[in-house]
């Protein structure tokens, strides 16, 4: 009997941890939200950005009682602006538990986590993923601007601000990202007066060299140079056109955040250089100001770009969807994700990179914004 009583205890223990274990996607006593970036390669200055700027609001928010009352756990995986690894990071989280995701940075991982997310009704927000295929899903929200909205802001800013009449543009053929905005800024070109005189590709087996396009641009009486890329491919080209004699006006988007941190870059080359962003370190209000000081306060000084500013903002939009959904810790990643997805068309978030609403697409409403690279830092332009 005693041996019968053992085994049958046995069994109830193993099928009660199988139960806790197969609910992996409940929090319990804390809400889990995962994300995935790079933490190292070549784009590594947006994902360290992300996380650090995700710490500090789950910090604050955990500071001042959580969600509803509920503490956050928040965990970021390295994908080093990879899709495989990006989806091998997302099947981690999973793993661990996670209940939404704010990820990914880069547009071509995302796009890869994106398509899992949407099969496991996992809520995604991407803080910085701008391509159109990063939120396809009903379960995808984007706290940036996509693709065609930088390249048609970014010829609208340029056009409207008269900074030039004759435009250039090198950009990555290879990459979702940089080929997205060159698409839709030379349409919006032709409405501002713009001429594109030049317009050069390269890809992720050629980013090194850039004379060619270069000459090119040069050569075709080109005032500004539009550079709708990374800031590693940026840093080389403007040493480059340094080196030929070549000295446009630079304008760029969200992917030259980063380029002063550039090892062994010199930035005396970054000055003047232009970028659409919704966020400026410098700009005088209470919470950019606050939120600079913690930055600078918890890491060692530094000053926080764009992606930091987006991944704060795209924690308090959870936090803010998920109060208003009344979503709870104990619920699945997919009942939460059914309640998000709805309340997210529901909250104004007055956040860091602006006062934002989004609509049933996913795509997030505010005014764009632009900086200008001086003496080092960047500084408003409104």
């Amino acid at each position: 009997m005693k041996k019968f009583v053992s085994v049958i205890l046995t069994v109830v223990l193993a099928i009660g941890c199988l139960t806790g274990c197969g609910n992996s996607n409940a929090g319990g006593d804390v809400f889990k939200i995962g994300a995935t970036g790079p933490l190292t390669g070549g784009a590594a200055a947006y994902g360290d950005a992300v996380n650090k700027g995700a710490q500090i609001a789950v910090e604050e928010i955990n500071a001042a009682g959580g969600i509803a009352g509920v503490k956050i756990e928040f965990r970021m995986e390295d994908d080093e602006h990879d899709a495989e690894k990006a989806v091998n990071g997302y099947n981690i989280l999973k793993d661990w538990g996670m209940q939404m995701f704010m990820g990914t940075v880069t547009s071509a991982p995302c796009i890869a986590v994106e398509a899992e997310a949407s099969n496991d009704n996992m809520f995604l927000i991407t803080p910085s993923g701008t391509a159109v295929d990063c939120i396809s899903g009903a379960n995808a929200f984007r706290l940036c601007f996509s693709d065609p909205a930088q390249g048609t802001k970014s010829a609208e800013y340029i056009g409207q601000n008269k900074l030039a009449t004759k435009v250039a543009i090198i950009y990555d053929s290879s990459d979702p990202y940089s080929a997205g905005i060159c698409e839709s800024f030379k349409v919006e070109a032709v409405n501002q007066g713009i001429e594109v005189v030049s317009s050069e590709a390269f890809t992720s087996d050629s980013n090194k060299d850039f004379k060619v396009q270069l000459q090119k641009a040069k050569d075709s009486g080109a005032d500004l140079l539009f550079l709708p890329i990374y800031y590693t491919e940026a840093s080389l080209i403007l040493q480059q056109a340094k080196d030929m004699g070549f000295a446009p006006k630079i304008f760029g988007c969200d992917g030259l955040d980063g380029l002063l941190g550039v090892e062994n870059f010199d930035v005396s080359l970054a000055e003047g250089v232009m970028l659409l962003t919704p966020f400026a370190a410098d700009e005088q209000n209470a919470a950019t100001q606050d939120f600079v000081a913690k930055y600078a306060e918890k890491y060692n000084g530094e000053v926080p770009i764009q992606f930091a500013a987006d991944a704060y903002d795209a924690i308090y939009a959870i936090k803010a969807a998920a109060e208003k959904a009344g979503a709870k810790s104990t619920m699945s990643a997919s009942e939460i994700c059914d309640l998000l997805k709805v309340a997210m068309t529901e909250i104004n978030l007055k956040g860091l990179t602006g006062d934002i609403t989004w609509d049933a697409s996913g795509e997030p409403n505010k005014e764009p914004k632009a900086v200008v690279i001086e003496n080092g830092a960047y500084k408003s332009m409104q």
